[in-house]
């Protein structure tokens, strides 16, 4: 079943890629980067990692057949319906406090989550990572940050 989810998002992750390189293009008439740069490197990264989860998958299933191994009971529906949880919650911070302040705390708590026990790991990795998109987006790519309703020093 998980090679075929993966194999599944491998066709969605090609037709995605083949959308931005076909009609985004990777340079403006001007010379800076276009609107196809984020998307074709995105694009890429996606299509890689799906076939790195597809051979990993392969080689983890004639690992366990050849073990006997049986799968454990717990499916994982939990994770699931919080992640989906701190989305909705996302999504109405972001409008209220605008996109770095809300992906500091989205992802803040979501590693709380996921990621137990690693406290200081996981807060390095709130702060660093939407400060590396704050950067690259805001800064590098010149394009703004979705807006906060609530004026932040900070957003």
């Amino acid at each position: 079943m998980r090679i075929g989810f993966l194999l599944v998002l491998l066709a969605g992750s090609v037709f995605y890629s083949y959308v931005a390189f076909a009609d985004l293009s990777f340079m403006t008439r001007t010379g800076r980067l276009g609107p196809g740069f984020f998307p074709r490197l995105v694009g890429i990264g996606m299509v890689f990692f799906t076939i790195w989860a597809i051979i990993d998958a392969r080689r983890a299933g004639s690992d366990a057949a050849a073990d006997q191994v049986i799968p454990s009971e717990d499916s994982g529906w939990g994770d699931v319906v919080v992640l989906m949880g701190l989305a909705i919650v996302y999504a109405v911070l972001l409008r209220l406090l605008g996109g770095f302040p809300a992906s500091v705390i989205y992802l803040g708590v979501a590693l709380f989550f996921v990621n137990e026990g690693k406290h200081l790991q996981n807060a390095i990795l709130a702060v660093v990572i939407p400060s590396t998109v704050y950067i690259l987006f805001d800064r590098v790519l010149n394009a703004n940050m979705p807006p906060a309703l609530y004026n932040l020093p900070f957003s």
